[in-house]
């Protein structure tokens, strides 16, 4: 009888573990640690006065947590809106508690916190959860012309 359950959440735990691997396989959202921030997006320990985007398309940065419950209904959001803007937008995600270093360097003390870049200009931020009405509307005005 143990043997059978241990097998059965083996098998269930197998089954959970690929699908998560399959949705982050065709996600078209990216994670950030503090190095690839530096690579991708911009280098301020290099020059901290002067923001040079790295990106080669207008991207939309998310600085989350996984406990929190607004960040939580952006998420879903974000990944249509990845979807539908794939190859005219980039989406990024930053964690906050494992790289609070990365968000202090935007002051992130609420979240979610979303940074907008546009190719030209200054990046712009938006603090606290958005409709898939409001990102469209800043990304036609500001990202995706």
């Amino acid at each position: 009888m143990k043997k059978a359950i241990l097998a059965a959440v083996i098998f269930i735990a197998m089954g959970l573990t690929a699908t998560a691997q399959s949705k982050n396989e065709t996600s078209k959202v990216s994670h950030l640690t503090y190095k690839e921030f530096l690579q991708k997006v911009w280098d301020f320990e290099k020059d901290s006065q002067t923001f040079v985007y790295k990106g080669k398309l207008p991207a939309i940065i998310d600085f989350y947590a996984d406990w929190c419950g607004p960040c939580r209904k952006t998420a879903p959001v974000l990944e249509k809106l990845a979807n539908e803007y794939d190859g005219k937008l980039l989406v990024y995600k930053i964690n906050v508690d494992q790289e609070r270093d990365l968000a202090s360097v935007f002051r992130v003390s609420s979240i979610p916190a979303l940074l907008f870049i546009p190719m030209k200009g200054q990046p712009m931020m938006q603090v606290g959860a958005m409709t898939e009405a409001q990102f469209k509307d800043v990304i036609a005005k500001h990202l995706v012309k």
